[in-house]
Formats: structure tokens, C-alpha cells, sequence
């Protein structure tokens, strides 16, 4: 039996990396690998914000250097099964929405788009002018689901740990893989 696809993973240098872990360990806990690709700024950010290097996400199989565009990421015949950009800047946000591979992380992007496979784009920013709404609807007709770092309140997280993981579960459902529920991260009405 064939080992399932791996998701690919896109850290860029927006603020988030809160959400990282999380994430990753709910795709552990699903069964699912994980390759990824951090750009240098999404090195610098991942520690600032939780004082990690990117060998420290123990859930990733396999790293990418963002500058390698004979990686397998950068060829739609290496059958990833989606991408998710985790943090996404605005800057990679404008380079996917026009098609401009200036490193690997866009250059997947672009091979995950054209191959029609999800893309999400997490994007974090506020306020968000002109020119990042016009992007994120050009980026989100070429086929990415725009999803912004805008977490939920409604099911009261007691701390950001909580907050982060909510999220995160709610990315595992839009990228199709289904994860344990604690019952009380979803919505369940009034």
C-alpha cells in the first residue's frame, strides 16, 4: 500500500508562529507528514515569537531550503496533497497572487495552484489596504483559500495555547484531514 502524500508546509516571517506547533502536532496525531519550507525572515520571527529553530518542530520529516528550486516541491510531479503558508506575509501573498517564484515557498505555491490542489494562505496582517485585498482575491480566483490568522472566541479559550489549537484545528479541517476532536473546539450552537 502506498504511503499517503505528505502536506507541505510554508513558514514565512508574518507574525503566528503561535499556531505552528499546534498545527503540527495535530497532523502527528493524523497520520499525515509534513515537508516544509521556512524563508530566512520566517526563521528570524520563529525566534523572536517562541524561541525555536526550525529543527525544533519535531513534527516535520523533511526541510527544504528556500532558495533550492530543484527541490521536489518545486515540480507538480512530487504529488504533495496540499500547501498550507503558515505564517503568510503580505510580501508572499503578492508573489503568489502574480505568479512570481522568488523562492521555493512561492514557487510551490504556484505548482500547488496549477496542479489544483488546496493551497491556504494564512495570511497576517492588519489593517489590510487596497493592494493586499486586491491580492488576496486574485490569489484566492487562481484557487487558494484565503484564511487569516483571525482565531474564535466563542468557545471562551482560557489561554493562547488553547486559542492556537482551536485554529489549528479549524486549518486540519479546511485542509481535509480529520482530527480528534476535545468536543469543545466546534461550534456546537446555543
Amino acid at each position: 500500500m502506498a504511503e499517503p502524500r505528505p502536506l507541505l508546509l510554508g513558514i514565512t516571517g508574518a507574525s503566528g508562529m503561535l499556531y505552528v506547533p499546534p498545527l503540527l502536532h495535530l497532523l502527528r496525531t493524523a497520520n499525515v507528514a509534513v515537508h516544509a519550507i521556512i524563508s530566512e525572515a520566517g526563521q528570524k520571527v520563529l525566534r523572536l515569537e517562541l524561541g525555536l529553530a526550525p529543527e525544533e518542530l519535531i513534527h516535520v520529516q523533511r526541510w527544504f531550503a528556500p532558495d533550492d528550486f530543484a527541490a521536489a516541491p518545486a515540480s507538480g510531479s512530487s504529488c504533495y496533497r496540499g500547501m498550507l503558508v503558515l505564517p503568510c506575509t503580505v510580501g508572499s501573498l503578492a508573489a503568489i497572487a502574480a505568479g512570481y517564484c522568488g523562492n521555493l515557498i512561492h514557487r510551490a505555491a504556484d505548482v500547488t495552484l496549477k496542479e489544483k490542489r488546496p493551497l491556504l494562505l494564512v495570511v497576517r496582517e492588519t489593517p489590510l489596504n487596497r493592494t493586499h485585498l486586491r491580492n488576496m482575491l486574485t490569489a484566492h480566483e487562481a484557487g487558494a483559500t484565503i484564511c487569516p490568522a483571525m482565531p474564535a472566541f466563542y468557545n471562551k479559550p482560557q489561554n493562547l495555547q488553547t486559542m492556537a489549537h482551536n485554529f489549528a484545528l479549524r486549518l486540519c479541517d479546511l485542509l481535509h484531514v480529520p482530527v480528534a476532536d476535545d468536543g469543545q473546539s466546534r461550534w456546537q450552537g446555543m
